[in-house]
């Protein structure tokens, strides 16, 4: 917690998950710690198994002293927006959600939203800074689920287990299902696909 507790006062770690996939929207995550850290291994979800995920995800759910908030930008927003800008969106979204406004924000990564606190970006923060971990851990499981419960209703593409990367499973289900309005269409494959195909479902 050296780096939250440099800069004093409360701190949130926001981190983002769904940049890449050429489907689903994008979450992000704010944490926000209380006095103390819960007993869990916070660690950059990217280096947690999805079962060790998963219980760190609970732990920090259920602890009175952990603030969460999250935010979401949906395919509509990326594609008129660009996934850049869409990930800013979700990311003050996730601020919003927080019941109080912390007094600085830690972001992963070299670029940040404007937001209504004093912002500080770090690289490679999820495996610098235990807020940031913690919210890489809150934005990946919540978006895994909500591609799983997409993959319910548009069975075939995987998106239980690629949650919508551009694996060769879900290539091959795009030749043969058509691309799906949760598919983005502003991602150069998808934009490709969509001008060589006439099946595209809705």
């Amino acid at each position: 917690m050296s780096r939250e507790h440099a800069l004093g006062g409360m701190v949130a770690g926001i981190d983002e998950a769904g940049r890449g996939p050429w489907a689903g929207p994008v979450v992000a995550a704010a944490v926000v710690f209380g006095a103390r850290v819960p007993d869990a291994m916070i660690r950059d979800s990217k280096a947690l198994s999805a079962k060790r995920r998963d219980a760190a995800f609970d732990i920090l759910m259920d602890d009175p002293n952990v603030l969460v908030g999250v935010g979401k930008a949906d395919v509509a927003e990326i594609d008129d927006l660009n996934i850049l800008n869409a990930t800013f969106l979700a990311m003050r979204r996730a601020m919003a959600a927080l019941p109080c406004t912390p007094d600085s924000a830690l972001v992963d990564g070299n670029r940040a939203p404007e937001l209504d606190c004093a912002v500080r970006t770090v690289v490679k923060g999820d495996a610098k800074s235990l807020s940031i971990a913690a919210a890489s851990i809150i934005a990946k499981v919540t978006r895994d689920r909500d591609m799983a419960a997409l993959a319910a209703e548009y069975p075939g593409y995987g998106w239980e287990r690629n949650a919508g990367y551009g694996t060769a499973q879900h290539q091959a289900a795009i030749a043969e299902l058509g691309i799906t309005s949760h598919h983005r269409r502003s991602f150069a494959p998808i934009r490709r696909i969509a001008a060589e195909t006439v099946h595209g479902i809705s």
